[in-house]
C-alpha cells in the first residue's frame, strides 16, 4: 500500500511564487495599469486616474507599498 503525500501531489503552479518576482525592480517605469492590477482592482477610468493621481504623489514607490 503506497502512502501519498499531499504536497507530491500539487501542480507547478500551486507553489509559492519567490519574493524576487513579487518585487518591482529599481528603475523599471511603472504604468497606472500596473498599480491598478496590483492594488487588486479592475481596469475602469476611475481605477485609472486613482493610480495616476498616487503615481504623481508617490512615484513608483506607490506600487513597492502594494506589493508584500
Amino acid at each position: 500500500m503506497s502512502t501519498s503525500q499531499p504536497h507530491a501531489s500539487r501542480q507547478p503552479e500551486d507553489r509559492a511564487t519567490p519574493d524576487r518576482l513579487l518585487h518591482a525592480r529599481t528603475g523599471t517605469d511603472v504604468s497606472p495599469e500596473d498599480l491598478v492590477l496590483a492594488s487588486g482592482k479592475d481596469l475602469t477610468p476611475r481605477n485609472l486616474e486613482w493610480a495616476k493621481r498616487k503615481l504623481a504623489a508617490e512615484g513608483p514607490a506607490a506600487l513597492e507599498k502594494l506589493l508584500p
